[in-house]
């Protein structure tokens, strides 16, 4: 019954996701009503239950907050693998703080610090024992971190405002705006992010930004004028874009 009527409200898995519901919502049969209703509305998943499952891990996800995307794993993993045991991490944008939680998981003996502007989200990523620094991009990070720095990620917003109405109607619906409209060309706090960048990092440091659709060479041109080497364009199973590495010059 719960599967059909996720079927029909157009989940592309019903099964699963009705499995996720009635667990969350145990046996009142009113909450599992009412979660229901909210999926088949289009409200995140992962918004109903509280949870989302990233890189293996059950973490938090509270109402209002973006939800972190399977895609974004391959970012996440990489992350944390040029993570030195003992070095420094900036994930900026943190959300739920799911990127850096799976930098902090594997790498426990680094700091791993997120930042958010957005409050709600900061609280969020706390709840998954991140640390959070809030403010805009680099300015909350403490200024001892200049220059130290061992892995920069970014999950910030990339859709140019102009492309926003090509997204699924439910993102558009539920999920914050601030977090999908990345301005004119998309790039403006990826770009901002990138040119902020270099006096962070250490020599031979990792940056570690999302990015889509054609916006490789842009971004590429940039970091190199920043002194900045791409390591790899980071794609899907798709072969879609979805992110860049790029490493400080030890020349820098």
């Amino acid at each position: 019954m719960v599967a059909e009527r996720l079927t029909l409200a157009g989940c592309v898995f019903p099964d699963v996701e009705a499995e996720a519901l009635l667990l969350a919502a145990g046996d009142d049969h009113r909450r599992q009503e009412y979660f229901l209703r909210r999926r088949e509305s289009g409200e995140p998943m992962a918004w109903i239950t509280g949870f989302t499952s990233f890189c293996g891990c059950s973490v938090k996800v509270a109402t209002g907050v973006y939800v972190p995307r399977p895609h974004s794993e391959n970012l996440a993993m990489r992350a944390a693998s040029v993570l030195p045991q003992h070095g420094r991490a900036i994930d900026l944008g943190t959300g739920n703080g799911a990127v850096a939680l799976v930098m902090q998981s594997l790498r426990p003996e680094a700091k791993v610090m997120g930042v958010e502007c957005d409050h709600v989200a900061a609280e969020c990523a706390r709840s998954n024992q991140v640390t959070v620094a809030e403010g805009d991009l680099f300015a909350p990070v403490p200024r001892s971190w200049w220059g130290g720095v061992d892995v920069i990620t970014g999950v910030l917003p990339y859709v140019p405002t102009r492309e926003l109405a090509y997204l699924p109607h439910d993102v558009l619906a539920f999920e914050p705006r601030r977090a999908l409209d990345g301005g004119d060309d998309g790039l403006g706090l990826v770009g901002r992010a990138c040119q902020e960048a270099p006096r962070w990092l250490r020599p031979g440091g990792h940056l570690l930004m999302e990015v889509g659709g054609d916006q490789a060479n842009r971004v590429h041109a940039l970091l190199q004028t920043l002194g900045l080497d791409l390591v790899e364009l980071l794609r899907d199973e798709d072969h879609d874009l979805r992110g860049l590495h790029a490493v400080l010059g030890t020349s820098s």
